[in-house]
C-alpha cells in the first residue's frame, strides 16, 4: 500500500494509542505513538510528521502546551486535538493557537480518517504553495481576480494561501463592496475542494422557512407546495464549499441548525427524519459587527465563536488608496474589451478626482464609475466630464449630534447613538424610502433593514402598522 502520510499520536491512555494505531496503520499511514507531551516532542524533533493527533487532557504537559511547542517546531504541521470534553471554548482556543481541527471521544472511525486525510492534504498543499507565495510576493498586484499591492492586501493574499488548504471555517469581514465573495472564491480555488461545487447563499434575502428549505432541502409534503422532495444547498456543496454572504442576516431560529452542520457535519431535511452527512467547507462574510450583534442577543454566541476560527479582514478602499490606479487599469481593460475599446484610458485629471474621493461604496463603486465611463465615452479616453457628479463634487457631510449626559457616555454607546442618528437623518433626506436611504449609505437594503430593527427606528411604514422592508 502506498504511503498515505506520517502521523504522530500523543495520548496518555495506552488503549487510545492502540486504537488509533490499529485504525490508521491499515490505511497506509506511518504511525508513531507517544505516551505524553515530552515524549511526543522528542519524536517530532527527530522525525518530520505530516499531522499529529494530540489529547487535550494529559498529566504534566497538557495538549494545548504540546500544540504550541509542535507549531514552534513545524508551523505547517497539521495538529488535530482529541478531547473527551465537547467544549466549544477549548476547541476555539486550540484552533486560535494553530490547531487544524478537533474530534471528541468517543469518536467515529470515519470521522478520524476524514479529518486526517484533510490534514495530510493540507500539509502537502501548504508545501506546494510556498513557491506560489513567493511568486505572488514578487508581483503582488493581482491574485485570482483580486487586485492590490498595498500592505493590507498583501496580508489578505497571505491569509488566503495559508487558510485555503485547511477545512477550517473562515469568516471574511469588510464593508459592502470590498470584494468578500472574490476572497471566498479564491479560498475555494486554492483548496483541495477546487474541483467541487462552490455554492453561494444570500443569507438575508429569504424568510426563515424558505432559507431552511434552500439550505437543508425538504421531503415531499413537508409544507404546502412541497410536491416533490428537494435537495438542499448543503447537499449540492458536499465535498465543496458553501459561502454565506452576510451571515449576520441568518435568522436566530435558523442559527442552531447551521451550528449543528458546522459541528456535526450532518442535518435533516425539512419534514424528514433521516440524518444526512456532508463534508462541506463553510466560508462566511459579514459587513456588520457580529460581536455587537451577539452582545445584543441577535446572534448566537456558540455560532459566533465557531465562525471565528480564521478571520480575514478586508480593508475599505479609502484605506488602500495606492491600489486605486491598479484597480482603474484593471477595470479599464475589462470594460474596454467588453465595449470594443481596447485602448481605453482615463484622463489624469479624472484619476486625481478618484484618488481624492472617499469611495463609500468601495471597489464595487469604483468599478461602476469606470464601466459608466467606458460605455459613455465617444473615443478611447474617459475625461472628467464622464465622472459622476457625486465623485467630482462630494456632498458636504455634517456629523449628526450625539447628546452626552452629565454623567458621561461610553464610546460604544456614543457609536451606537451616532449610527442611529445617521440612519434617521438619511431616512429623512430620502423621504422615508429605505431603498434610496440604503443607496445613500452605500449598503444593501437588507442590511439597512436589520439596522433599523436593531435600533428600533420608527419608519413611515412601521407607523402605519407595517414592517419596514427594502422599499
Amino acid at each position: 500500500m502506498a504511503r498515505a502520510g506520517s502521523i504522530l499520536v500523543i495520548d496518555d491512555e495506552e488503549v487510545m494509542r492502540d486504537i488509533l494505531e490499529a485504525l490508521l496503520a491499515p490505511e497506509g499511514y506511518d504511525v508513531r505513538v507517544a505516551s505524553g507531551g515530552a515524549e511526543g516532542l522528542d519524536l517530532a524533533r527527530s522525525v518530520p510528521f505530516d499531522a499529529a493527533l494530540v489529547d487535550v487532557m494529559m498529566p504534566g504537559m497538557d495538549g494545548l502546551t504540546v500544540l504550541d511547542e509542535l507549531k514552534k517546531l513545524d508551523e505547517d504541521m497539521a495538529v488535530v486535538m482529541v478531547t473527551a470534553y465537547a467544549s466549544v471554548d477549548a476547541a476555539v482556543d486550540a484552533m486560535k493557537r494553530g490547531a487544524l481541527d478537533y474530534i471528541t471521544k468517543p469518536f467515529k472511525n470515519d470521522e478520524v480518517l476524514l479529518v486526517l486525510r484533510n490534514a495530510v492534504e493540507r500539509k502537502r498543499l501548504v508545501t506546494e504553495n510556498r513557491s506560489l507565495r513567493q511568486n505572488i510576493q514578487e508581483r503582488y498586484h493581482r491574485f485570482d481576480n483580486i487586485v492590490g499591492k498595498s500592505p493590507s492586501m498583501r496580508r489578505v493574499f497571505d491569509l488566503i494561501i495559508q487558510a485555503a488548504p485547511s477545512r477550517s471555517t473562515i469568516l471574511i469581514e469588510g464593508e459592502s463592496g470590498t470584494g468578500k465573495e472574490l476572497v471566498a472564491r479564491a479560498i475555494h480555488t486554492h483548496s483541495p475542494r477546487a474541483d467541487r461545487a462552490f455554492v453561494t447563499v444570500n443569507s438575508g434575502s429569504l424568510p426563515p422557512d424558505l432559507l431552511e428549505s434552500n439550505l437543508f432541502g425538504h421531503v415531499k409534503g413537508a409544507f404546502t407546495g412541497a410536491v416533490y422532495p428537494k435537495k438542499g444547498l448543503f447537499e449540492v456543496a458536499d465535498r465543496g464549499s458553501i459561502f454565506f454572504d452576510e451571515i449576520g442576516s441568518v435568522p436566530l431560529e435558523t442559527q442552531p441548525k447551521l451550528l449543528r452542520v458546522i459541528q456535526e457535519r450532518e442535518f435533516m431535511r425539512l419534514g424528514g427524519v433521516e440524518t444526512i452527512k456532508v463534508d462541506v467547507r463553510i466560508i462566511a462574510a459579514t459587513n456588520i459587527d457580529l460581536g455587537r450583534m451577539m452582545e445584543e442577543g441577535q446572534f448566537r454566541e456558540d455560532l459566533y465563536y465557531r465562525l471565528h476560527v480564521i478571520t480575514i479582514q478586508l480593508p475599505p478602499l479609502r484605506e488602500r488608496r495606492d491600489d486605486i490606479p491598479l484597480l482603474v487599469r484593471h477595470f479599464l481593460q475589462k470594460y474596454g474589451e467588453e465595449n470594443g475599446k481596447p485602448e481605453l484610458e482615463l484622463a489624469p485629471e479624472a484619476l486625481d478626482l478618484m484618488m481624492a474621493y472617499q469611495w463609500p461604496g468601495n471597489v464595487r463603486e469604483l468599478e461602476n464609475v469606470i464601466e459608466r465611463g467606458a460605455v459613455l465615452t465617444q473615443g478611447t479616453r474617459i475625461g472628467v466630464e464622464l465622472i459622476p457628479e457625486h465623485v467630482r463634487h462630494p456632498p458636504s457631510f455634517q456629523v449628526p449630534a450625539v447628546a452626552v449626559p452629565p454623567d458621561g457616555l461610553s464610546l460604544k454607546d456614543a457609536v451606537m447613538g451616532f449610527e442611529k442618528r445617521l440612519i434617521e437623518t438619511t431616512l429623512e433626506s430620502a423621504g422615508g424610502v429605505q431603498k434610496r436611504a440604503a443607496e445613500l449609505l452605500r449598503i444593501k437594503p437588507t442590511t439597512l433593514n436589520e439596522m433599523i430593527k436593531r435600533h428600533d427606528i420608527v419608519t413611515k411604514r412601521r407607523r402605519n402598522g407595517e414592517e419596514g422592508g427594502g422599499e
